[in-house]
């Protein structure tokens, strides 16, 4: 007597057989339609999440490996060692962390794999680097050096004063609009990753900078264009990009004598220090930064520690020879 399978037991069985045949740039783009489709995912994430999944795939395939089952702890391993080979920039490897893990977890979820490689994986703490961070006094220098008798120079002086006072990433800056200044309470609202609304507060020397800024310059750059209700115009009245904050700050780190490697992020992490080096509580940063995670922000007190420290050996008697044991 023939034994019948069930519908259930039939639709799994082709599930297996689709899994067994389906080479792993199908599982990426099905991860990519994940992401669009039912996480809503940013663009931008995922280009970035695509690129580096790609670098992922293409090791693998160099070892051989053509099934997701095959991929171990050790290949994982060898691929982000590759990463720090590559001399990428810790934050560059974290991301990829996170592309492999969220990946991973995808394809356990689709009944793809059991295990997974990426559980329980620390990255190296070498490459961990605490980021990169003005001082006062290089904030004060930066903040100073747009020409503001121009109209160009206005806006960038209002951008970098933006930057430093709300501690925004530049893909929220750039995409920023004027609906969402709420000049009484002095707050904006920003999207972050995944579209996660927030409120941050903003100083007063940074809102009178945005109120010169939107009466005298908006209005002739926003007549050019079709920007619609974006803050920060360029001079067709479109948005600025990233690679053009980037560029400008670049142009006024040079002119203030500054050398260190620095970027639109370096602000942020400038903004988020110099909160915890005067006392700011963790949690409350963690909200103005839109971080997820309490452990990435974690980041900024390793950041203070290191201050204290240069501190101590500045001042101190015994550490800067005032005093010879």
């Amino acid at each position: 007597m023939k034994s019948r399978e069930t519908p259930t037991a039939t639709r799994h069985a082709c599930r297996l057989r689709l899994v067994m045949i389906m080479p792993l740039a199908d599982y990426l783009h099905a991860f990519m339609d994940h992401l669009r489709v039912e996480r809503q995912v940013s663009a931008h994430t995922i280009s970035a999440y695509e690129h580096d999944l790609l670098r992922y795939l293409n090791f693998l395939a160099e070892k051989g490996i053509t099934v997701p089952a095959a991929i171990s702890h050790s290949h994982i391993a060898a691929f982000l060692q590759l990463l720090h080979d590559l001399e990428l920039c810790p934050a560059t490897i974290s991301r990829n962390v996170s592309a492999l893990r969220t990946f991973h977890k995808f394809l356990i979820t689709e009944e793809v794999c059991q295990q997974d490689p990426t559980a329980n994986y620390n990255v190296p703490k070498p490459w961990m680097q605490v980021p990169r961070v003005l001082d006062l006094i290089e904030v004060e220098k930066l903040l100073v050096q747009p020409d503001t008798t121009t109209p160009t120079g206005l806006r960038d002086r209002t951008i970098l004063e933006f930057l430093y006072a709300t501690g925004v990433r530049v893909s929220e800056l750039v995409c920023f609009q004027s609906r969402d200044i709420f000049w009484e309470d002095r707050f904006i609202r920003v999207f972050g990753k995944g579209r996660k609304e927030r409120l941050v507060p903003i100083g007063k020397v940074a809102c009178t900078w945005l109120q010169r800024y939107l009466h005298e310059v908006r209005p002739a750059l926003a007549g050019l264009g079709v920007a619609g209700d974006v803050v920060f115009l360029n001079r067709f009245g479109k948005h600025l990009s990233r690679q053009t904050i980037w560029i400008l700050i670049q142009k006024y780190l040079r002119s203030a004598g500054i050398t260190r490697k620095a970027g639109p992020h370096t602000l942020r992490h400038s903004f988020a220090t110099h909160l915890v080096e005067g006392g700011a509580d963790l949690r409350a940063v963690q909200e103005m930064l839109g971080h997820a995670d309490i452990s990435v922000t974690q980041i900024y007190t390793h950041l203070d520690r290191e201050y204290l420290k240069a501190v101590h050996h500045q001042f101190h008697p015994l550490e800067s020879g005032k005093i010879t044991p």
